[in-house]
């Protein structure tokens, strides 16, 4: 799956497969209120597709269900900052308050305090935004 992860647009295919699932899920009788969507950051795709894809968060969003984000530690975020596993937390709590700033709505992380603490701040700043 890593070999060789390609798209054309990796922001539209991801949404229209994540659509796709949603109308099934709904379909079987799944209230959408109950589903959560991940756009997979890190699996089949490129460092470049996850930039794309956590640009397009706003698009994910658009589709009405919850969306899920899991970048806390990522090999993205080492190929950004050229950190190992272990010191990424900095750049994981960045990634998590812009994902919720780009929609997202349930972020998975391993450092809950840094990020429940960067997400206060920015949520306090945005409110009279």
């Amino acid at each position: 799956m890593q070999v060789d992860p390609s798209y054309d647009d990796v922001v539209d295919e991801v949404r229209e497969y994540l659509r796709s699932r949603v109308a099934a899920a709904q379909a079987s009788g799944i209230a959408l209120e109950r589903i959560v969507v991940d756009p997979g950051f890190g699996f089949g795709k490129t460092l470049e597709h996850n930039l794309a894809l956590l640009r397009g968060l706003p698009a994910l969003a658009e589709l009405g269900a919850a969306v899920l984000v899991g970048l806390s530690r990522k090999t993205m975020l080492g190929r950004l900052t050229g950190r190992e596993v272990g010191d990424r937390v900095h750049a994981s709590v960045a990634a998590a308050v812009i994902a919720v700033g780009k929609g997202a709505n349930i972020v998975r992380v391993h450092d809950v305090a840094a990020t429940r603490d960067a997400l206060a701040v920015w949520r306090a700043v945005m409110r009279d935004a």
